[in-house]
C-alpha cells in the first residue's frame, strides 16, 4: 500500500461556489482530493464529479436563500443548486448524508493541488456502494 503524502492528508481551506456568485462557500479538505467519478442516472447527466467532506468542515458564506433543491428516487441525495446561474456547486450525496460533494470545478483555482479519480458504479448503487467499503470510504477526506 502507497504511502499517502502530507498533500493527501493536512487540511487546507478551499473556497468556491456556483458561476454567478451568488452561492459561496469554504471549506477545509486536503490539497489532493478523492474524486468519485459515479455512473448513476444523474450524476451522468450532470457529469457529477465530486468529493466528500463531513458537514463540520463545510461552511455556506451565503446563497442558501438562492439554493433550489432536487431530490429523486429514495430521496436521500439533496441535489441543490443555484436559482440565478443553475450550477451545482455542492450537494448532499445518498453516500454520505451528513456530509457535502464538491464539485471540485466550482472550487477556486490555487488550492486543488490533484485528484485521485475513483470510479463508483452508481448504476448498481447498492452492490457498488458495499463493495467499495460502505460509509468509512465516503468519509475518507
Amino acid at each position: 500500500m502507497a504511502e499517502e503524502t502530507k498533500e493527501e492528508t493536512t487540511l487546507v481551506k478551499h473556497t468556491g461556489g456556483c458561476h454567478c456568485g451568488a452561492v459561496r462557500f469554504e471549506l477545509l479538505a486536503p490539497a489532493v482530493v478523492n474524486i468519485w467519478d459515479c455512473s448513476c442516472s444523474i450524476c451522468v447527466k450532470k457529469q457529477n464529479k465530486h468529493f466528500i467532506v463531513p458537514n463540520s468542515k463545510f461552511k455556506l458564506l451565503q446563497g442558501e436563500d438562492i439554493l433550489s433543491c432536487y431530490t429523486f428516487n429514495t430521496g436521500q441525495a439533496k441535489h441543490t443548486f443555484c436559482k440565478v446561474c443553475g450550477v451545482q456547486s455542492f450537494y448532499t450525496p445518498r453516500s454520505s448524508p451528513d456530509c457535502k460533494g464538491i464539485c471540485p470545478h466550482c472550487v477556486d483555482p490555487g488550492t486543488i493541488k490533484g485528484e485521485i479519480v475513483q470510479k463508483f458504479k452508481g448504476e448498481k448503487w447498492e452492490e457498488t456502494f458495499e463493495a467499495k467499503g460502505g460509509y468509512a470510504t465516503f468519509n475518507k477526506q
